[in-house]
């Protein structure tokens, strides 16, 4: 059965998968190492990770099954997912997939590598009303495909 998870930490686009969710029926599970408050309803789970850089994304990689969906802003959480054939969407709205991980792996290598030298600022722009409605469109337009091909 579909299930979505949701890496908790950053993720700014939690009410709206929670509004979509209960729109398909669907199972949603935020994972995140320190506290947070989830909607007290029968489909929605919060899952408290140890303590630990990568306990999240381990939880997640390791729950997540082929035709889940994972939302997720870590690159390289989203290569294990999609290793096994998870569908993995940022919070705005780009799908990440077989096709184009391996240039959002290099993309993430080159940044931490100009960001160690000085030369690398800033962080991504803040999401605006645009950004949330693509992600819904693309978090809709993911599920009916799962729904339908099962992937």
């Amino acid at each position: 059965m579909l299930h979505i998870y949701i890496d908790g930490d950053a993720c700014s686009v939690k009410d709206e998968v929670y509004k979509v969710a209960a729109r398909y029926d669907l199972h949603v599970t935020v994972v995140a190492n320190s506290h947070m408050s989830v909607p007290n309803e029968p489909k929605i789970k919060f899952e408290l990770v140890a303590e630990g850089i990568d306990a999240a994304d381990d939880w997640i990689s390791e729950s997540a099954d082929q035709g889940d969906i994972v939302i997720t802003t870590d690159i390289p959480l989203a290569d294990r997912c999609i290793k096994k054939q998870a569908r993995v969407i940022g919070p705005k709205g780009q799908e990440l997939s077989e096709e184009n991980i391996g240039n959002a792996l290099a993309t993430r290598e080159l940044m931490t590598h100009l960001r160690a030298i000085g030369e690398g600022k800033g962080g991504p722009a803040p999401m605006t009303k645009k950004d949330r409605s693509q992600f819904l469109s693309q978090l809709d337009q993911i599920i009916n495909a799962v729904k339908k091909h099962g992937r």
